[in-house]
């Protein structure tokens, strides 16, 4: 690696362009794993294996074929609402916050908002890291005292007889949202139907196939309300 610099070479006689692939925050990190790694300090292969597993083992893909499942089989769906814990796990998504999971599906009556008023407690085997604006104490204390405003923020807007119930996830015990299917996706295989489920999707701050409105509202929620929060 080497510092980046802006000026001109007027004493050089030929031209170079320095191609540096890396964002600033990209090379700020790599550079610090470097100065680490040669401190012994940390083990590169350790680092590889945790990012791989964030990237291909954990995260909202996981929670989105939970939900896929649970659309086109309706048995699934069933034990989902009963013992969400060992639904989940029979697809092979268990582990570290996520041992006790409580799935709470959306209807055209009832849509499901999740937060932890506490901290962060968020179902990572599913889910993956909780959000920047899902740990903002804006979030955390205003879905329950206004979760109807919240949502419109995400650009969520519902109907005011839709009832919008409010789950407290804890240490204890972790929520997965199952938002209902969209209309006209009766032909669709649990891979297509997958690709249309968000992770806000499953918190409750977007509904399924809404991905430009999930996008919109973190940042709003992010940048208007949470000085410690960045989209």
């Amino acid at each position: 690696m080497h510092d980046d610099h802006d000026h001109d070479h007027h004493d050089h006689d030929h031209d170079h362009h320095h191609d540096n692939h890396y964002s600033d925050m990209q090379a700020r990190v790599k550079a610090l794993e470097t100065l680490l790694t040669e401190k012994g300090l940390i083990d590169p292969a350790a680092i590889d294996a945790i990012v791989e597993t964030y990237e291909t083992k954990v995260g909202p893909r996981n929670g989105a074929h939970v939900v896929a499942k649970a659309w086109s089989d309706a048995d699934f769906a069933a034990w989902l609402k009963r013992d969400a814990t060992a639904a989940i796990a029979s697809l092979g998504f268990t582990g570290r916050q996520g041992e006790h999971m409580r799935a709470v599906f959306n209807t055209p009556e009832t849509h499901n908002l999740i937060v932890c008023t506490l901290c962060s407690c968020y179902p990572w085997s599913v889910l993956g890291l909780p959000p920047v604006w899902y740990k903002a104490p804006a979030y955390r204390s205003r879905a329950v005292i206004d979760p109807r405003g919240v949502l419109a923020e995400f650009g969520l807007a519902l109907p005011e007889e839709k009832k919008i119930r409010v789950w407290d996830s804890t240490a204890e015990l972790r929520y997965l949202v199952i938002p209902e299917r969209p209309d006209g996706t009766d032909g669709m295989d649990e891979a297509a139907l997958a690709s249309l489920v968000s992770r806000d999707a499953m918190i409750g701050t977007a509904i399924a196939g809404s991905w430009k409105v999930s996008a919109a509202g973190s940042s709003t929620i992010s940048a208007a309300d949470s000085p410690e929060a960045r989209p």
